[in-house]
Formats: C-alpha cells, sequence, structure tokens
C-alpha cells in the first residue's frame, strides 16, 4: 500500500456534504446556506446528503450515516467531501464501513476535524487515502490569516506539491461566534498573542515523517485497534518514522493525561520524529496544566515536542494532511511545517 493522493479539484467538480456524526440544527442553517454558497463559488457543485438532521447528538442511524459517507466516498463524480463539523459519536460508523471496497476505490478528498478525525485517520491507515484534518464546512467562510491556507487550497493540488505554512502569531482564546446570530461572520477574532512552545527542552527542532494523527479525545478510543495501528502505516509508508500530531478539544488536563498514556502504552507514539500538540482551551487542573499533562504522559518518548500548534479547536487552524510528507522546523526565528503530497 502507497499513499493514495485524489485528483485535484477543477471547476465543475462535485463537493459532498453529509454528517457522519452531529447534524445541523435549524437556528444555524443559515451558516451552513452560507457555507455552502461560498463552497459553490469556488465552481464547485455542492451534492447535500439526506443525514443532516440537527435534532440530536446524530444525524440519522448508523447505518444510514454510514451508507451515505459510503456512497459519497465511491461515487466518482464526488472529489471530494466535507461535514458541517464533528460532534460526538463517529465510533459507530467503523465497523460499518466496507474497508475494502474503500481501498479499492478511487481516492476522494475526506476533510474535517474533531470527531471527524475517528474517521479521516482510520481511512489514511487502512486504504492509504489522504486525508484532511482541517476546518470544516461551517468554519469555510472565516478569511484565511496570513501563512495559513484552507481546505480548499489543498483540494485543488496536485500529488508532489508542496506548501509551507507558518503561524500567524494570533489566536482566539475566550469566547466563541454564534452562527444563530451571526451567520455570516467571516473575520475570526483573533485576540490574544502566541507562538509554537518546545515543551521536552530547549534548542532548534528540524524534524521530518509522514504526518498522521487527531484529536486526542477521539482517537484515544481507537487505539490499540486495528483501526489506529500507526506502527503497521510506518513500516510500509514511513520506516524513517512519522510526525505524530493530537489536540485537545475541550477535556481538562487530567483526562487528557490519562488518555495520552494509554495511547502511548498502545504504541501510538513509537515511530514518532516528533510530537506536535495543537493549542488548545481545554482547562489546566490545580496541579497539572495541558502542558504538563503531555509531558506527563510522553517526555519518556525523548523526542521533540512542539506544542501551541494551530491544528485544533482553537481557532484559526492549520489545515495537516494525513499521509503527506511533513517536515516542521522551530528555531528561535522560524516556525514552519512544510507538507509534500508524495
Amino acid at each position: 500500500m502507497t499513499v493514495r493522493y485524489p485528483s485535484p479539484l477543477r471547476a465543475g467538480d462535485r463537493v459532498g456534504v453529509t454528517s457522519p456524526s452531529s447534524g445541523v440544527p435549524e437556528d444555524v442553517r443559515e451558516r451552513l446556506d452560507i457555507a455552502v454558497r461560498d463552497v459553490q463559488d469556488r465552481g464547485y457543485e455542492v451534492v447535500i446528503g439526506r443525514c443532516m438532521d440537527g435534532a440530536g447528538h446524530v444525524s440519522a442511524s448508523a447505518p444510514d450515516r454510514a451508507s451515505e459517507l459510503m456512497a459519497m466516498l465511491t461515487d466518482p463524480t464526488i472529489k471530494a467531501i466535507v461535514p458541517p463539523w464533528g460532534g460526538e459519536t463517529a465510533i459507530d460508523l467503523l465497523p460499518l464501513l466496507d474497508w475494502d471496497r474503500l481501498r479499492d476505490a478511487e481516492p476522494t478528498w475526506l476533510v474535517g476535524f474533531s470527531d471527524m478525525a475517528t474517521l479521516i485517520t482510520p481511512l489514511t491507515l487502512l486504504t492509504g487515502t489522504a486525508t484532511i484534518h482541517g476546518n470544516n464546512l461551517m468554519d469555510t467562510p472565516y478569511r484565511v490569516p496570513e501563512g495559513l491556507c484552507s481546505w480548499l487550497d489543498i483540494v485543488t493540488s496536485a500529488q508532489g506539491h508542496r506548501f509551507t505554512q507558518t503561524p500567524p502569531g494570533r489566536h482566539r482564546a475566550t469566547g466563541f461566534d454564534d452562527f444563530a446570530t451571526s451567520p455570516g461572520v467571516r473575520d475570526h477574532t483573533l485576540d490574544s498573542v502566541g507562538a509554537w512552545t518546545r515543551l521536552d527542552g530547549k534548542g532548534a527542532v528540524e524534524a521530518e515523517g509522514r504526518l498522521i494523527g487527531g484529536c486526542i479525545e477521539t482517537l484515544c478510543n481507537l487505539a490499540g485497534t486495528a483501526y489506529l495501528d500507526l506502527s503497521t502505516f510506518a513500516r510500509n509508508e514511513s520506516p524513517d518514522g512519522l510526525l505524530v500530531y493530537v489536540e485537545a478539544a475541550g477535556d481538562d488536563a487530567f483526562t487528557i493525561c490519562r488518555n495520552l498514556h494509554g495511547m502511548r502504552l498502545a504504541g501510538f507514539f513509537d515511530q514518532a520524529n516528533a510530537v506536535l500538540v495543537g493549542r488548545t482551551g481545554a482547562p489546566d487542573n490545580h496541579s497539572l496544566s495541558q502542558h504538563e499533562a503531555v509531558m506527563d504522559a510522553l517526555g519518556s518518548l525523548d523526542v521533540p515536542i512542539i506544542a501551541d500548534i494551530e491544528c485544533g479547536h482553537v481557532p484559526p487552524y492549520m489545515p495537516i494532511v494525513n499521509g503527506a510528507s511533513g517536515r516542521i522546523v522551530h528555531t528561535p526565528g522560524r516556525s514552519d511545517l512544510t507538507q509534500t503530497l508524495n
């Protein structure tokens, strides 16, 4: 198995929208409409699935959500799929997906983060299909800060394309935009300054490896299963090691610490040349901060650990392509992540 990159999107191509986890409540439907129009304005036809109901914590039954996602992933006319956002229990789809069929199908870009990591990361690991850990559809209308890109930029890229992203130096530290009252918001409120932080020591870091990772709270539940076998992926696709990234959505530091310990014991970080940790707004505990939780669990790895990267639930967003070759540089005068679709 080699990493497979979907063909680049061109004007007239179809983009599927489905909710493998949570759907869209009626009070934020206007935001969904705006986001869909933004994709259409790029020249794409948008195909909205049936699994979009936002009345409960999932958009439809697990068989219906799995069937719709399978249909879109195996439809050769649909070139990319993006959910409105994440959710809570996409894990129930994993045993219902036909992984052999997905392995044989033409690759399709699957985009998303948060609970979508439950699907995009196994899709890369089990089928070799590159996926995009990046802003979901409801976040797509936001203007992208200088130095970063959008999933809409990546899906137009051909195999072999190389791109570099740099941190903008600002992020949102408090609050969130209410799409019900401000459906057309396009500017992030980046109210705090902050740079990447090396947690394991001092000195410059330069590390390479194929990129793989996702949300701690969702992926920890797959640790030790066939759906999250990073060691086999590394052996086949990146024998010189991986760049493993993780990010905390909202659990407190004690919970994140336990989750990361469990992932480490299951071998999730065994092939890591470096660990990239997303900036988080999740709470500290009285005796343990989020940074300390990471070091408590992962400090024994003896690899560089770079935190406060824009790959999580704190805006803005730095999309990461699962399966791409990555090179991270972090020095006193430079911080960037370069990805190559090879």
